[in-house]
């Protein structure tokens, strides 16, 4: 085996790890119980049965991903259109806007959704969107600004148009930077999507809700393990695409 080959195995066995653990915990939970027992109270469930495991993950997963892809398109058009020279007077009401997620708790953010938009899925929703569009926004604005203005010049002197260039030039220039945000947003957002769970919304949090409710540490270790595998499972494929992305990124001489 080469070096090289080595490398590049050694560079994805977090990721193959995470995937074989987080597998082998919602197909096949016994298998854990001896290690989730050490920490559980006498005569208490080691393994939560409630519910299936299998549907939880999906659960929590829609959850994030489909807040982090509302969150994404909504940050990534604000990104654009601050950058642009007729729309720069908009950055402060951008900015004010992003932070309002960061400025508020996801916590305040449920207990305002909740008399508006009832209990479960949507108020969790609006929650983890408002916390994730923070990164996303200003890593567009910094991968945008980071384009060297000779290259946009370059663009303009081969004819492309405006709409072009941004789609051609500047947006696979600052994809690092884009990507680079969607992921800190994301990985936030697993852990925060467990209090979803106080509001009836369906996900891993009802696991770890579940074990502070009858003080049952092993469903506390058990959903926390589970989403940390899911964070940790999302990180590397980030990371690997950020890399692609990276290597990939040609700037005209």
């Amino acid at each position: 085996m080469t070096r090289a080959r080595a490398s590049s195995l050694l560079r994805h066995l977090p990721l193959a790890l995470a995937v074989l653990v987080l597998v082998l915990l919602l197909a096949a939970p016994q298998l854990f119980r001896p290690l989730f027992a050490t920490v559980n109270p006498l005569g208490a469930t080691a393994i939560y049965d409630r519910a299936s495991l299998w549907s939880l993950t999906l659960d929590h997963l829609e959850i994030v991903l489909a807040a982090g892809l509302v969150s994404t398109i909504v940050a990534v058009l604000l990104g654009i259109v601050v950058t642009r020279r007729d729309g720069a007077e908009f950055m402060p009401f951008a900015r004010t806007l992003t932070n309002l997620g960061q400025a508020f708790p996801p916590v305040a953010v449920l207990a305002i959704a909740v008399p508006l938009l009832g209990f479960g899925f949507r108020p969790t929703f609006v929650a983890l969107f408002a916390y994730g569009l923070l990164p996303i926004f200003e890593n567009t604005v910094a991968g945008l600004r980071s384009v060297p203005p000779q290259t946009i010049e370059a663009a303009r002197g081969m004819g492309m148009s405006r709409g072009r260039i941004l789609r051609e030039v500047e947006l696979p220039l600052a994809a690092p930077l884009i990507l680079a945000g969607i992921r800190i947003s994301t990985i936030i957002n697993f852990g925060t999507a467990t209090i979803g769970s106080t509001v009836g919304a369906k996900g891993l949090g009802e696991i770890i809700v579940a074990g502070l409710q009858s003080n049952n540490t092993a469903y506390i270790l058990q959903g926390g393990v589970a989403v940390a595998l899911l964070a940790i499972l999302f990180d590397r494929i980030f990371a690997i695409a950020i890399s692609r992305t990276s290597r990939h990124r040609a700037v005209p001489a």
